[in-house]
């Protein structure tokens, strides 16, 4: 079986880094995104046939850069089989708060601009490797999140709605040209992002676990997956809810820590 080449971005730690190893255990080649080049370079180190993979210190925001890192990683790797838009940034949000609009508009740029500006230098590599009968995977990450809005959670909540939408309007243009897109939802996973919630975490899942299960539905072209499964069982019932009976039952939910500096 040939290698897989896999593109991930946010790589450097947490979800990311977690994916990395999943994928390097595989034997694939790998092209890891993220800002801290120090970290990616210790991570590619101590993963297996460090000697293939690539790394790149760049900024999600920086859309032109995130372009030129994609080409750099299909000269490498002679195309890709799974791009996955990991980064992203969860910090609490309060509409009230004036200086929280610049953050709102930080929290979009990196979830869900970012999301289309990754997928998009990959997209005519994969549709060539499609009429040759190797297809590949676009994946997204939402999270449960985005399934209702969520108290002092604002952006964050509405950055990953829109993850989920827009990553189902590009499952219908891709469908056509053999390119599977996968939504992936985390619950709560044991990472960086989530170790400063001051709030109990039901269902609490360690990232390798998540990895190792986001590895099987991405392999399996699944257009959408809550993990773990449990969290899917509640973001069934919060979609069904009633705005009355959600909003009592959330109103007064613990918030997400803001930005102060």
């Amino acid at each position: 079986m040939t290698p897989l080449r896999v593109f991930i971005t946010g790589a450097s730690s947490g979800l990311g880094a977690a994916l990395a190893r999943q994928y390097a255990a595989q034997g694939a080649t790998l092209g890891l995104l993220a800002r801290r080049g120090d970290s990616l370079a210790a991570l590619i180190a101590s993963l297996p046939h460090a000697e293939r993979h690539r790394a790149y210190a760049v900024d999600v925001r920086d859309y032109a850069a995130i372009n030129d890192a994609a080409q750099a990683f299909l000269t490498h790797a002679g195309g890709v089989d799974v791009v996955i838009a990991n980064a992203g940034i969860s910090v609490g949000t309060l509409t009230e708060y004036a200086e929280d609009i610049a953050v709102f508009a930080d929290i979009i740029a990196t979830n869900v601009v970012a999301t289309a500006a990754t997928f998009a230098p990959f997209i005519a590599a994969m549709r060539a490797q499609g009429a040759q009968g190797r297809p590949g995977r676009l994946v997204g990450i939402g999270s449960v999140a985005g399934i209702r809005g969520l108290p002092g959670a604002e952006a964050y909540s509405a950055s990953k709605a829109a993850v989920i939408s827009y990553c189902e309007s590009l499952r219908l243009e891709m469908k056509p040209h053999g390119i599977r897109v996968v939504t992936l939802c985390p619950g709560y996973i044991d990472t960086p992002m989530t170790q400063v919630n001051p709030y109990p975490m039901p269902f609490l899942m360690a990232p390798e676990k998540f990895a190792a299960r986001a590895a099987q539905v991405i392999a399996a072209g699944d257009s959408y997956a809550v993990i773990p499964w449990q969290m899917g069982v509640v973001a069934k019932v919060l979609r069904m809810l009633p705005n009355a009976v959600y909003d009592w039952a959330f109103s007064k939910a613990p918030h997400k820590p803001r930005k102060t500096s």
